[in-house]
């Protein structure tokens, strides 16, 4: 793409709804069509931010409260905006980020109980005018989910669940709900993919949906409001 004219999709959703599958599978397909593409993630993606990564999902920043978590997640997310992601926008690149700012709305704000006045005040420092183009929210059952990545755990030889993976399931029910709220109030950024189908189904419709943001910009948002 043009130098400038980069296009950033971030990938949101509960634990285990496939958001790393999906967007490594977007990655290929784009790369396949000639794109050239990043692709990162949250907490990390930048040397600073994965340092604050691992403290964020060790639990060893829990004992100082959600409100420092949300400060370290801002930290670590504006390194990233400034180091990795508006320098691939800036060179015409598809920024692709398993995680963004929605998470921190979800995680540190809704279920952790912030002040939704202070985590926006956060947002507003940590993305630095660097907003998704296209926010693709997977969508499942809770408890599908926790059952997913307890399985992925094992599978990888996972010692237990990280910081957010062990919470109840009636807190990880109301992040979903949260999510689809952010995707009902911005619809022109927001898709929700029903992560319940086919792994290869979920990825066709990520690619459709991407692909007219990449080829027809102005067109995909009158068809993302017309889904919805």
């Amino acid at each position: 793409m043009p130098s400038g004219t980069g296009l950033f999709v971030t990938f949101e959703g509960g634990e285990g709804a496939g958001k790393s599958t999906q967007i490594r599978r977007l990655a290929e397909v784009l790369r396949a069509r000639g794109h050239d593409v990043v692709l990162t993630r949250e907490p990390g993606g930048s040397p600073g931010a994965e340092a604050v990564r691992h403290v964020l999902l060790s639990g060893a920043a829990e004992t100082f409260g959600t409100r420092m978590e949300a400060i370290l997640f801002a930290a670590a997310r504006n390194d990233h905006v400034e180091e990795v992601i508006r320098p691939g926008l800036s060179s015409g690149k598809v920024v692709l980020c398993d995680r963004f700012m929605d998470s921190s709305r979800v995680y540190q704000g809704v279920t952790g109980n912030l002040e939704s006045e202070f985590i926006e005040a956060l947002q507003r420092v940590a993305i630095n005018g660097i907003v998704p183009d296209c926010t693709l929210i997977l969508d499942l059952p809770a408890k599908a989910g926790l059952e997913r990545a307890r399985r992925r755990g094992a599978a990888g030889g996972h010692a237990g669940p990280d910081r957010f993976e062990k919470e109840e399931l009636e807190t990880h029910e109301k992040r979903r709900e949260a999510f689809l709220d952010i995707a009902a109030r911005e619809p022109d950024r927001c898709r929700v993919i029903d992560a319940t189908r086919a792994e290869d189904v979920i990825a066709a419709e990520i690619v459709e949906v991407v692909w007219q943001r990449l080829a027809h910009p102005a067109a995909a948002k009158v068809a993302e409001a017309a889904h919805e």
